[in-house]
């Protein structure tokens, strides 16, 4: 039987979801300047990063580095093909464009990936003022040459995000009882193939 209190809960989340995004639409807009980034094909900028849209979501990555980044980038890529029907979607991080490059790969990665390389644009455009390497995403709209930064938001555990909190907190779960991995491979008690030479 579903719980009452649960549900009543939920539906209360959902009104509290559609006044939150009557709220970014009617946000007020920033002019931005035209940002430079680095990748593997040389040097773009943000309008660039438009493509022949006009408005662009910007994921704020924290690089390699980071469990939870990964996290969000793995979901997010599900979800590609949906969002670029209608918007521009870029990655960027701190990282270089041959780290993105790879790391990117090594996920099954599908983003479109800049550099930011600790630029004026992330100290700028941080989602967190003062933090040059914080998680989140921004987004832009621009009208001929001009860029503007629309909305925002900070990735966190038990963020709107990421489904993987909700689904954890179906369980009973959260961040306190659950880290992402980049790997969850377990060496087998006992390996068909001899098991020489396998790494710790």
């Amino acid at each position: 039987m579903p719980n009452k209190e649960i549900a009543a809960l939920e539906q209360q989340i959902g009104e509290l979801t559609k006044k939150l995004n009557t709220m970014r639409k009617a946000n007020p807009r920033q002019e931005v300047p035209n940002y430079t980034f680095n990748t593997q094909n040389g040097e773009t900028t943000l309008l660039d990063l438009f493509g022949d849209k006009n408005t662009l979501l910007m994921i704020h990555n924290m690089g390699q580095g980071c469990r939870y980044c990964t996290l969000w980038a793995d979901g997010f890529n599900g979800f590609l093909v949906h969002l670029e029907s209608t918007m521009s979607v870029a990655l960027v991080s701190k990282d270089d464009p041959s780290t993105q490059r790879q790391f990117a790969n090594s996920r099954g990665w599908q983003f479109r990936l800049a550099s930011h390389g600790g630029s004026k644009y992330i100290q700028e455009q941080s989602v967190i003022e003062g933090a040059a390497n914080a998680p989140g995403a921004a987004f832009y709209e621009r009208e001929g040459d001009k860029i503007f930064r629309k909305n925002d938001c900070i990735f966190g555990p038990g963020d709107l995000y990421c489904s993987m909190w909700s689904l954890l907190g179906l369980a009973g779960l959260n961040d306190e009882d659950w880290t992402p991995q980049y790997s969850y491979w377990q060496r087998p008690q006992k390996l068909d193939d001899g098991g020489a030479n396998l790494p710790d």
